[in-house]
């Protein structure tokens, strides 16, 4: 059974830093893409960051870019978001997801835009960051 349980939300100030975790399990985590993905009240669901599978290459939004660093442990099959400069349009639920070996050779970074394409997701950690 597949399982991506996210971590270490929270309420912070701006200017602030957070890091979010995702534990995975169920399936090879080492063959897969991991991305974050973020969803705001009223808004659509929005790539954050992404990660493909051994050569580590990455790739962010434009509204994170500079501020956020994504990073993965194959060993512990855990992913990570690293949150500094916190603003409070980060405000959102994040989630992280999975993107076969097979999508992502195919799509990878441009997977980013797309939620649709990711085959794993969990039930998402709240963020949210005060003035």
């Amino acid at each position: 059974q597949v399982q991506l349980v996210e971590s270490g939300g929270g309420s912070v100030q701006a200017g602030g830093s957070l890091r979010l975790s995702c534990a995975a399990s169920g399936y090879s985590y080492s063959d897969y893409c991991m991305g974050w993905f973020r969803q705001a009240p009223g808004k659509e669901r929005e790539g954050v960051a992404g990660i493909s599978t051994s050569e580590g290459r990455t790739d962010y939004g434009d509204s994170v870019k500079g501020r956020f660093t994504i990073s993965r442990d194959n060993a512990k099959n855990t992913l990570y978001l690293q949150m500094d400069s916190l603003k409070p349009e980060d405000t959102a639920m994040y989630y992280c997801a999975a993107l076969s070996g097979f999508l992502c050779s195919r799509y990878f970074p441009a997977a980013l835009t797309n939620p649709n394409l990711w085959n794993y997701w969990g039930k998402g950690t709240q963020v949210t960051v005060s003035s």
